[in-house]
């Protein structure tokens, strides 16, 4: 027994001295250090966390060690190489428990483990030291992977800004880096170029499509005086922007630095087995104290081994694994396991409403005619005609309806852009003008009275009007608007049945089409004209009142909503940086499987607490056998272990609950990452992100 313990004692000191040399000597002189320089550098090639890495090793070390140790008991002659590979992995469980001891003083689960392998040494217990090591192993490497599937991947929105830009310096446009431009400078920004700096318009005038900042899908017209800010985009027109604040200084880069700032957030979350297993620590460890002089070491061995802890710790991460891959062959993507044990508790879904509950896609609403001459038709093939070499949301909605009614495109003879508003082009000597009132004032043509009413009524109900001039004279006018997901209303309907208390809007849109959306869909409040800071705020307000809220958006202004949330959900094909920061993403492009990630939360809350009851039963009856039936350590392994086992079969039973995956739902799964794919890889996608 002492020959036993003493290995144990002077190979834990030798390895704490080696430690301490190693980090005593200079950088040049240690002999690690290549090799220690080659496994990282290995490990960044393979996108493997070293944590990971350690905890891979050592669970491969430690099932070599339990063969080995059941191969002593047949051949005594592999004694040595049995007790050398049980020492090499209780080091490090050994380490750990010093730390939380001495360093952190406390008494948690890796404590109580150092206490059962210095007991089983002195009982000459190799072959059960073996096993529970091995077991232990197998928890960190299960807790690894878990931690491994909820790292956040923020996205570096700056980097997306272009490298050089145009600044006016003495009446001449010079190009400098990005990085070198200061307040009060003017940059020049063309169509179809990014905004790189937040400021005021000292000359020129624009169409800026705002989305990545307000949400909102509708392009905005700006010209001097108005403010402009940075990664928003020019879909026609061209601008002199005075700065007024640039590189870490804009909104963006202060969206940006609030994500990175919680992008560890998840990654240290705890699953509940780990938690449940240091809270019993403690009343354990006390009664492994107190039967060693009452019931002798023996006893004490067993009585130590009986918590649940580390089984625990390996059942509720597969467990949660298992549900989470559940869940993913519903089209749902669960990047933190947090949320699947949040979400039981969530009372308040806030749902952003521009790309979320509405298509991101403008469509075609009305078309109206006001001449005589030409009909409805006629003012959608000449808009048609004039945009057909455009690329911005508005000219693809008009394009789209045009080939939807079947229309002949005639040639165009000529084409002229003004900047911001319009474009004009002529059409079998016939001058035709596309594009909003301000652009048609500005060429002189006067807005007929049915016209005005509808640009009115257009603005109250958040629409667009395009209006189309035909020489002197206004043709008629296109209404486009964002329609609503067909979804919608089966969902919102499926969150009440689960139990969600209130449901609410949040829009960068004005206030009656967010009210007029929220009373038909029986929402229960709505905000309007919200900034992205403010949705943040919406958020902690709700908090505040006491409500556990799962934010559902999609666009980067989203982005700091989503992380002051209990819960973040996204859309795929919605903006990187939204996809990124949200903790589930419903991969079929769709709100269609939000109730599901909602159902996965409940069935894992019941599967966890089945696993719960499968494992402390059978340690009770093991501890009441060891106190008070003489129970020994082996008995002790069978009971607990077997138990262990159909706890297992339960953390395993998501898999064969969703072992039959239906074809559509592949099909929607690989038609998700197809356009995930699409948006990462194509650079003119990737604009687009920044913007939409």
């Amino acid at each position: 027994m002492l020959f036993r313990i003493g290995i144990l004692v002077a190979a834990f000191i030798g390895v704490k001295i080696y430690d301490k040399y190693i980090n005593q000597q200079p950088a040049s002189n240690k002999p690690l250090e290549l090799a220690e320089k080659s496994h990282k550098s290995l490990a960044q090639m393979t996108n493997i966390d070293e944590s990971e890495q350690l905890c891979n090793h050592f669970f491969k070390v430690s099932t070599v060690s339990l063969g080995l140790s059941l191969l002593t008991g047949v051949f005594p002659l592999f004694y040595i190489a049995s007790l050398g590979t049980i020492l090499y992995t209780c080091i490090p469980i050994l380490k750990r428990g010093q730390r939380q001891l001495l360093e952190r003083r406390t008494i948690g689960h890796d404590v109580l483990y150092s206490l059962y392998i210095i007991l089983a040494f002195l009982t000459n217990q190799e072959l059960y030291i073996a096993l529970g090591v091995f077991f232990y192993h197998s928890g960190a490497k299960m807790l690894a992977m878990n931690q491994a599937m909820s790292k956040p991947m923020i996205s570096d929105l700056v980097k997306k800004l272009p490298d050089k830009i145009w600044v006016l310096k003495d009446g001449i446009e010079i190009e400098v880096p990005l990085d070198q431009v200061m307040v009060g400078d003017i940059v020049v920004v063309r169509a179809g170029e990014i905004i790189p700096v937040d400021g005021t318009i000292s000359e020129g005038f624009a169409m800026i499509d705002q989305h990545a900042l307000t949400g909102e899908s509708q392009a905005e017209e700006k010209e001097s005086g108005d403010q402009v800010f940075s990664s928003t985009l020019i879909i026609s027109g061209q601008i002199h922007v005075q700065v007024t604040q640039a590189g870490s200084d804009t909104n963006i880069s202060k969206i940006t630095e609030i994500l990175n700032n919680t992008s560890a957030y998840t990654s240290s979350i705890q699953l509940k087995g780990e938690k449940w297993a240091n809270m019993i620590a403690k009343p354990v460890f006390a009664l492994t104290i107190l039967a060693i002089p009452t019931r002798g070491l023996a006893t004490a061995t067993i009585v130590s081994h009986s918590t649940f802890g580390n089984r625990l710790r390996i059942v509720s991460p597969i467990g949660t694994l298992n549900y989470l891959h559940a869940a993913f062959n519903k089209g749902i993507l669960i990047k933190d396991g947090r949320v699947i044990e949040e979400l039981g508790r969530v009372d308040t879904v806030l749902f952003d409403k521009t790309g979320t509950l509405t298509h991101d896609q403008l469509e075609v609403g009305k078309i109206i005619s006001s001449h005589d001459r030409y009909s409805s038709e006629d003012v959608l093939s000449y808009a048609a005609t004039a945009e057909q070499k455009l690329t911005h949301p508005l000219a693809q909605a008009i394009l789209e309806k045009a080939k939807e009614s079947g229309l002949v495109l005639p040639s165009i003879e000529d084409s002229s852009f003004t900047m911001g508003y319009g474009i004009s082009v002529t059409i079998d000597n016939q001058l035709i003008r596309v594009g909003s009132a301000r652009f048609m004032e500005l060429e002189n043509i006067v807005i007929p009275p049915l016209i005005q009413s509808a640009i009115e009524q257009a603005h109250l109900e958040g629409n667009s009007l395009v209006l189309v001039a035909i020489n002197t004279d206004i043709a008629g006018a296109i209404q486009l608007v964002s329609t609503l997901r067909p979804e919608v209303k089966d969902v919102l309907n499926g969150l009440r049945q689960r139990g969600i208390k209130h449901i609410s809007i949040v829009s960068g849109d004005h206030k009656i089409p967010t009210q007029k959306l929220a009373e038909s869909l029986g929402i229960d409040s709505y905000f309007y004209e919200v900034l992205p800071q403010q949705k943040a705020e919406i958020v902690r307000q709700l908090q505040q009142e006491g409500k556990r809220v799962c934010f559902v958006g999609d666009g980067i202004n989203d982005a700091i909503a989503m992380n002051t949330a209990n819960v973040s959900v996204s859309l795929s094909g919605a903006t990187s940086i939204a996809t990124d920061t949200a903790q589930a993403i419903l991969m079929e492009g769709s709100l269609t499987h939000l109730c599901d990630l909602f159902d996965t939360a409940h069935k894992l809350k019941n599967n966890l607490w089945r696993s719960l009851v499968l494992i402390t039963v059978p340690t009770v009856i093991s501890l009441g056998g060891a106190l008070f039936m003489g129970l020994s350590l082996g008995g002790s392994f069978v009971i607990v272990y077997s138990s262990f086992v159909l706890a297992l079969l339960n953390a395993m039973s998501p898999i064969l609950e969703y072992k039959d995956i239906s074809k559509e739902i592949k099909k929607g799964l690989k038609k998700g990452f197809k356009k995930t794919v699409a948006l990462k890889q194509s650079p003119r996608k990737i604009d687009s992100d920044q913007v939409s």
